[in-house]
């Protein structure tokens, strides 16, 4: 019993760090910590398909994730990385192609709950306090997707390395530290390029001094970035308040712009 109860604090701990969840009060938070069924997951592990998505609320506590998709190809690509936070909302139709999943990057702990149970526990949250969560949701989707049209390949990879730091850097003397080791694969997935040719364009921002390679980990001048000839740089959630309005009924509060149909733009647009 003790061990359970040292599991929920901990669960509640690890709630109570994430900035999406800061509109909750303590109370609410520990009823989520309560009501939320959580499962761990290896690296590489299938956290789940892209109908499970759309039944509830996830909630990405500790490691990292991926949503990854089959391209034109039949081939699964990487469509964005995950840090700790809710794990953005599919809406999935049967006639979708893609076959959108999430799973596990790093290793990982993951709680769900339905949104009957999510509506219940959040009854007395202020509708502009939803909408800034919805709003955070949809904005990761918006990060890794929309925000690439107009851009060459080089220009890509230097705001998906951007987008990495936004999400899992650490500032240091040198630049930014990414904490995880992302692949050159998935970084050519990212952006929707060969393999060969990111390796030639990371060398290139290496030889320009954006980048710093440590080992397996990258450390990304930010500064330096921001002074490629990149104009205008796309702005990190530009237009989200515009994409979709939470009803005021509370069982109708989350976006009608789905995260799959915003990752179909962007397989469209390279994939």
């Amino acid at each position: 019993m003790d061990g359970h109860k040292n599991a929920i604090r901990t669960d509640f701990d690890l709630l109570s760090r994430l900035q999406a969840l800061a509109f909750l009060s303590a109370a609410e938070l520990r009823e989520l910590a309560n009501s939320l069924r959580f499962a761990n997951y290896r690296k590489g592990e299938v956290i789940f398909p892209e109908e499970v998505l759309t039944a509830g609320v996830h909630i990405l506590l500790t490691g990292a994730a991926k949503i990854t998709c089959l391209n034109r190809c039949s081939s699964r690509v990487t469509l964005a990385l995950l840090a700790p936070g809710p794990i953005p909302e599919f809406l999935s139709s049967p006639s979708s192609r893609w076959r959108f999943r999430c799973e596990a990057y790093r290793d990982c702990r993951v709680g769900y709950l339905d949104w009957d149970q999510f509506d219940a526990i959040t009854k007395a949250t202020s509708q502009a306090a939803l909408r800034t969560f919805h709003e955070n949701n949809l904005r990761q989707w918006y990060g890794w997707s929309l925000s690439f049209l107009g851009l060459d390949l080089h220009e890509r990879l230097a705001f998906a390395l951007r987008q990495l730091c936004s999400v899992f850097g650490v500032e240091e003397s040198r630049g930014t530290l990414l904490r995880i080791a992302v692949s050159q694969k998935d970084l050519a997935d990212l952006i929707g390029a060969s393999r060969p040719r990111v390796t030639e364009h990371l060398a290139k921002l290496e030889r320009e001094r954006v980048l710093i390679r440590q080992g397996r980990q990258l450390i990304v001048r930010l500064d330096r970035i921001e002074n490629l000839s990149i104009s205008p740089w796309p702005e990190r959630g530009a237009s989200v308040a515009k994409a979709g309005t939470p009803k005021e009924d509370h069982r109708q509060r989350r976006h009608s712009i789905s995260a799959a149909g915003i990752g179909e733009l962007r397989l469209l647009a390279y994939h």
